[in-house]
């Protein structure tokens, strides 16, 4: 194989590689905070005791988990413009991001939920918390804290399954890289640069939710350094 690799000729379009770095950051940022608010809620309607409410989630939940995420973004940005609704391509993949991180995250929070213990619950009745109150520091706190990795991780996933919004034009990394190597014809220099940019930021925003856990989650921490200095007291007995 004679292949000469070209770095140097991709250096002209360094800022163009850098706003869809941004853009990225800012679909992934977007989609973290409504995808989170909306599996929280989905999360709590999917244990109601309200049945219409439970099912109307299932529904939305199992739906969205078990379609692909391409689809669900042509039918946004293609499907609904035939029906006259238009939208631009970066609000259409902020929309199914949204709602495909929602489904995905009200699963997650879900299942911390239903690991609380019971008796957690009930000792909190007897102490005469309201149930806003008990839904909130006894169940949903501790639960969230369970699946707090599990949750970052799928954010992370998201900021990744970003890439898939180049199929309808956004100018996120991959869809930069598209307009790059069809310029200067240097593709494998062109993806091989998007691929250290997506590890660089997918390393950026595990440290940052690693720091944001740190300072959500410090009882925790604590409570853990305080085990291992037993532990090491104990074997130095």
């Amino acid at each position: 194989m004679n292949y000469t690799f070209n770095f140097p000729g991709l250096l002209p379009y360094w800022r163009m590689f850098l706003d869809g770095a941004v853009t990225t950051l800012e679909l992934t940022l977007a989609s973290t905070v409504f995808g989170l608010v909306l599996g929280i809620l989905c999360a709590i309607g999917r244990r109601s005791v309200i049945g219409w409410l439970s099912r109307v989630c299932g529904v939305y939940i199992e739906t969205v988990r078990n379609t692909p995420f391409l689809v669900q973004i042509f039918i946004f940005y293609f499907g609904l413009s035939s029906l006259g609704y238009t939208m631009s391509a970066n609000l259409a993949a902020v929309i199914t991001m949204v709602i495909n991180v929602g489904a995905y995250s009200a699963e997650i929070i879900r299942s911390g939920m239903d690991a609380v213990p019971p008796g957690q619950v009930e000792a909190a009745e007897c102490l005469g918390l309201s149930r806003p109150r008990i839904y909130w520091h006894v169940i949903m706190l501790p639960a969230f804290e369970k699946v707090y990795p599990s949750i970052t991780s799928q954010f992370v996933l998201m900021m990744l399954m970003s890439s898939i919004t180049s199929q309808i034009s956004a100018e996120e990394l991959t869809g930069v890289a598209n307009n790059v190597q069809s310029i200067t014809f240097l593709s494998l220099e062109t993806y091989i640069i998007v691929a250290l940019l997506y590890l660089v930021l997918a390393v950026l925003l595990k440290g940052l939710f690693s720091v944001a856990g740190l300072v959500l989650f410090r009882r925790r921490w604590v409570v853990a350094r305080s085990a291992r200095v037993q532990q090491l007291r104990n074997k130095a007995a």
